[in-house]
């Protein structure tokens, strides 16, 4: 049975990396024909993505292996902080060479194999530009995208606007909402409001320009893999069966079912929550958790404690400490742990109500039986996780994305919305008063969108399955893939 090879190629992050490599065992694990090679790019060292790439050998060797391109100098740290897109465009953009070598070697190796043949490239949304890649060797490409069908929706949406405007769009005026008359992007079914639009639409910095370059690429994939199921995105999807487009393969959830490793998270602190929620009732706490780059400052952290505190209920807070000093009205402050930023008080009154930890194993947590809702900055990974588990969302986006994923999940009913339009980075607060209502919402028992999350947990789970839509489409996918070959 002659082999074939993938060649992945992830943006480097948490949010990317994880769900290919979950992709990748997923492929496979379903047909024995498969072979991968991922081709690991970094641009600073991650004590997570040091400490998930070192777990990456423990896969099957014989089936994947993991190539480290060489290093390249990232662009200046400043257009992190301005344009973050335009920050990573630019990273991949320097790694293209890199990648071409490595790709040519493999190439080249494979040419005196009879059993084994390299089918393409498999491409993260941002490292479209290598496309050129695989044309320049004749192999085909695909492109991974691992947030949803109604992003790569906006992805169409801007390639089309910015031939009419080609310029970054316009903050709404929050004084006068009735002007915003919404976007019409494909795959969703009511227009969209300028406000839950990504940061990088508006950024005059180099970051909308970066994401058309990027998204203008898309078409010229031989397929569009996603991290979606039929049975969530059933309309999104149905939009882009059109001819117009690249085969759409909806592959998810893809998720990663144990908690990543994290070098802030030891086994003895996991161990401490995990005994904490096991002493609580089922369905009983509210989990908080902001992703690995969401933090609040103390203002924040003060109305979110006496919304907890006013909801009366359990709950388990993922509170990370901000990563630069902040400032007040005295200068300069350094907090060295969590604590010093809640209100005086509040941790003798909750007493064993409550529980603050720096870090928390997600997975896990929206896994057990006592967690019943979940305050969350929305990033695509963590409302799979969600879903899967059946744990009902309270929306609290804070960057890239995330204002978009929220909305979408309002608008299908499977979230409880406390905002949707809310930006990290502002001087925009959170009141106390918002936040124990939408925690309410959400552990109430019988709220209908506490139905519509368990039974999407069980169709996410049949999805999967042999036969379900995803699997099929798995299988699409790689024969679709062979035939391109």
């Amino acid at each position: 049975m002659k082999k074939v090879e993938l060649i992945f190629v992830p943006t480097p992050g948490a949010g990317h990396l994880a769900p290919t490599v979950e992709f990748v065992k997923r492929l496979i694990h379903h047909d024995d024909r498969i072979l991968v090679t991922i081709l690991s790019i970094e641009w600073h060292s991650s004590g997570f993505a040091d400490a998930y790439t070192e777990s990456l050998a423990t896969l099957q060797p014989d089936r994947i292996q993991v190539i480290q391109v060489s290093r390249v100098d990232p662009p200046p740290l400043h257009l992190w902080t301005l344009a973050p897109e335009a920050f990573v465009y630019a990273l991949i953009q320097s790694y293209i060479p890199h990648v071409r070598n490595a790709v040519t070697n493999i190439l080249s190796m494979k040419s005196t194999s009879d059993s084994t043949r390299v089918a393409g490239l498999v491409l993260d949304l941002f490292c479209s530009p290598m496309v050129d890649v695989a044309t320049e060797l004749g192999l085909s490409s695909y492109i991974y995208l691992t947030s949803n069908a109604s992003f790569f929706g906006l992805v169409l949406y801007l390639q089309a606007l910015h031939r009419q405007i080609s310029s970054e769009f316009e903050y709404p005026n929050p004084e006068n909402p009735s002007k915003d008359l919404g976007h019409l992007i494909p795959g969703f079914a009511n227009p969209v409001p300028s406000c839950v639009l990504p940061s990088f639409m508006f950024n005059k910095h180099g970051s909308y320009t970066a994401f058309v370059k990027i998204a203008e690429r898309f078409k010229d994939a031989k397929g569009i893999v996603i991290n979606t199921f039929e049975e969530l995105e059933t309309y999104a999807l149905s939009c882009f069966v059109n001819g117009q487009n690249p085969p759409i393969y909806p592959v998810g959830p893809v998720i990663h079912l144990d908690s990543l490793p994290h070098p802030e998270l030891d086994q003895l602190q996991r161990d401490r929550i995990m005994k904490w929620l096991d002493n609580q009732p089922e369905s009983s706490v509210v989990f908080l958790c902001f992703g690995s780059h969401g933090c609040h400052g103390p203002p924040q952290v003060k109305e979110i404690a006496f919304g907890l505190e006013q909801s009366g209920q359990r709950f388990l807070w993922s509170l990370h400490m901000p990563e630069t000093p902040l400032n007040d009205a005295a200068g300069a402050v350094h907090y060295k742990n969590p604590e010093e930023m809640l209100p005086e008080g509040f941790l003798e009154r909750i007493q064993e109500r409550g529980m603050i930890c720096r870090w928390a194993p997600q997975v896990d947590v929206l896994g057990h039986k006592a967690v019943g809702g979940f305050v969350s900055h929305c990033g695509w990974n963590s409302i799979l996780e969600s879903l899967w588990h059946g744990v009902p969302i309270v929306t609290w986006p804070i960057y890239a994305e995330q204002q978009l994923n929220a909305y979408m999940m309002k608008e299908v009913g499977l979230a409880v919305e406390l905002k949707l339009d809310y930006r990290g980075g502002t001087s925009d607060i959170v009141k106390a008063e918002e936040i124990e209502e939408g925690v309410r919402q959400v552990m109430d028992a019988g709220s209908e969108v506490r139905k519509k999350v368990k039974e999407m947990a069980e169709m996410a789970r049949k999805a999967v399955m042999n036969g379900g839509s995803s699997f099929n489409s798995i299988g699409r996918f790689i024969e679709d893939m062979l035939a391109n070959t």
